[in-house]
């Protein structure tokens, strides 16, 4: 390679830096918009709670309500205490299924506040991604904001 092709390539490589990681900012919040698109029609049901899924209680769809986390596992405990059938397993409740729904719905109260909070985020996303693409798409010479 001649020093001229080598500063030529170290001159477009230096140019193309910033744009390429513009882009990839720019494809990293669209992707983030339509992930909480995605949550918002999915979720749809389980939005109206919101306010009440803050890691402490989880949204039940089976039953369009939220049950705390709390009062949940008391009510695992007592179907252990008192060999309630278990339909999933087809036997009565044990300690190990008790253990096994309360880490199901543990995660699942963690998702449902990451969901309302990404829903809730997605008017700002969205602001953002058009601030960037005027950005992109203003001429170089032109003052910004």
């Amino acid at each position: 390679m001649t020093r001229s092709a080598m500063w030529t390539a170290l001159i477009t490589l230096a140019v193309s830096t910033p744009l390429c990681a513009q882009d990839t900012t720019v494809n990293d919040l669209k992707a983030k918009i339509f992930e909480a698109k995605t949550v918002q029609q999915r979720f749809t049901a389980g939005l109206r709670h919101c306010s009440e899924l803050s890691g402490a209680n989880f949204y039940f769809q089976a039953r369009d309500r939220v049950l705390s986390l709390e009062d949940y596992h008391r009510s695992l405990d007592n179907l252990v205490a008192q060999g309630a059938f278990n339909p999933e397993t087809r036997r009565p409740w044990n300690k190990q299924d008790a253990d096994a729904r309360w880490t199901q719905v543990t995660a699942q109260a963690k998702a449902d506040q990451a969901n309302c909070a990404l829903v809730a985020s997605l008017p700002f996303l969205q602001k953002k991604l058009d601030e960037m693409q005027q950005q992109a798409s203003a001429p170089k010479g032109a003052p910004g904001k």
